[in-house]
């Protein structure tokens, strides 16, 4: 148990506000909506600016991946901003539970807390793993349930809206069409809903349906996928709002989504058995289930997108896996590990040949899996243009901006060339 733990109990759960940090942001905010219906105050953080980063540099080491500090930046700020009462207020973390960092942070962030006096804010563990017991916050399996259809109804909207906004007549429409699907979605899922998976796909058809309805004004894009270290792959924050610099040079951004990331991590607990047999048979077994369950609601989601006809549909994790193993064995699994490969084979493979690796300070796995495997993708792919970008406290948003400006320049180039 972690020397600073403070239980988070049921008497907290009636009157405290928790802090949530951003990362995906209609992911995050369907999660924030699911469990204000459990009665909880929840505040889901979206500051930004480099006060942010400077804060967390206060209280973190800073050979320390550059999420760790943002997060612990992002919340220290908050908790020290006046606008909370300290002895009212709990934060969130999300944990995995494997050998990243990441999952480091909750211990980093009770530290900073200690070294700041407020050592009495309770750090609530969010794992499925049950790495600790809150009382006040427990992880059922009808919470978990829900949240698995905020992911899935997430990444549709994320998909969606990328495919759109390019586009859009109307500037936002999409993205204000997504908010109030997300709000809505929020309030059905929560403690007083019933989910039925029928009227899920319901659900499914009438979101493509109103995002197909949006007028659009196509022409040839160039799209961009956007791969990387979790946090700054999809974090406006940590990747100095990457996909809205993108659209505003005309891109079409494309991200994998967040399922792919769960599907991964059940998929390396099914090869912890199978390369090194780890674990009991009976787990082994559960592990297999809960992949073929994920595929399948992945799959379906993906079936109606098809259906409709207007959008692209995302590849199937069971054919992601295939593609990156005559670059790098699945059993590199720290961090993002073989799937940060996987995915940029998989955004060339549709058709996305334009690719940011997002790169953040102090991601040892990440410089592995990802800039290291650039050279050998781009030697049997010479088709594709990967570029890494560094996120870090002492990186420049020019710098990084004018490397994308190249990048989406030689696309162009290329586009034109092939137009010819």
């Amino acid at each position: 148990m972690d020397t600073y733990y403070v239980p988070f109990t049921k008497e907290m759960a009636k009157d405290y506000t928790i802090l949530i940090p951003t990362m995906l942001p209609m992911h995050f905010q369907m999660i924030a909506c699911i469990l204000r219906t459990y009665g909880y105050k929840i505040e889901l953080l979206d500051t930004s600016g480099p006060e942010i980063a400077e804060t967390g540099l206060k209280y973190v080491h800073n050979d320390t991946c550059y999420p760790a500090i943002l997060v612990i930046g992002q919340l220290m700020q908050a908790l020290t901003s006046g606008k909370y009462d300290p002895h009212k207020v709990a934060m969130v973390q999300f944990q995995t539970g494997g050998g990243c960092r990441a999952s480091n942070y909750i211990s980093l962030l009770r530290k900073a807390l200690q070294k700041a006096g407020y050592g009495y804010v309770p750090v609530i563990s969010f794992s499925v793993a049950g790495i600790e017991k809150h009382p006040g916050f427990p992880i059922t399996v009808k919470r978990l349930h829900a949240m698995l259809y905020g992911v899935l109804y997430g990444d549709l909207l994320m998909t969606l809206v990328n495919q759109c906004r390019t586009y859009e007549v109307e500037k936002g429409a999409a993205q204000a069409l997504a908010d109030r699907w997300t709000e809505r979605l929020g309030r059905e899922m929560g403690q007083g809903g019933r989910i039925r998976y029928g009227h899920v796909r319901e659900n499914y058809r009438a979101i493509v349906r109103d995002f197909a309805q949006l007028p659009l004004r196509k022409h040839d894009a160039v799209k961009v996928g956007v791969v990387g270290e979790i946090f700054v792959k999809y974090s406006p924050l940590g990747n100095n709002n990457l996909e809205q610099f993108l659209v505003g040079e005309d891109a079409e951004v494309v991200v994998p989504g967040l399922i792919d990331f769960c599907l991964y991590c059940v998929y390396n607990n099914i090869l912890d058995h199978e390369l090194l047999g780890r674990g009991q048979w009976w787990l082994y077994e559960v592990y297999k289930i809960a992949y073929r369950f994920l595929c399948k609601k992945k799959n379906d989601m993906s079936r109606v997108i098809e259906e409709d006809g207007h959008f692209t549909a995302p590849t199937p994790f069971e054919h992601t896996v295939t593609l990156g193993k005559d670059y790098i064995h699945t059993g590199v699994k720290m961090g993002e590990g073989w799937l940060l490969t996987s995915e940029m084979l998989e955004l060339s493979e549709s058709g996305v040949k334009n690719i940011v690796c997002t790169q953040p300070f102090g991601c040892l796995p990440n410089h592995i899996c990802g800039k290291g495997m650039m050279k050998p993708i781009k030697e049997r792919n010479p088709d594709v243009n990967i570029v890494a970008i560094d996120y870090d406290a002492g990186a420049t948003k020019v710098n990084q901006e004018n490397r994308l400006k190249l990048m989406l320049a030689n696309a162009r180039q290329k586009q034109e060339a092939a137009k010819a």
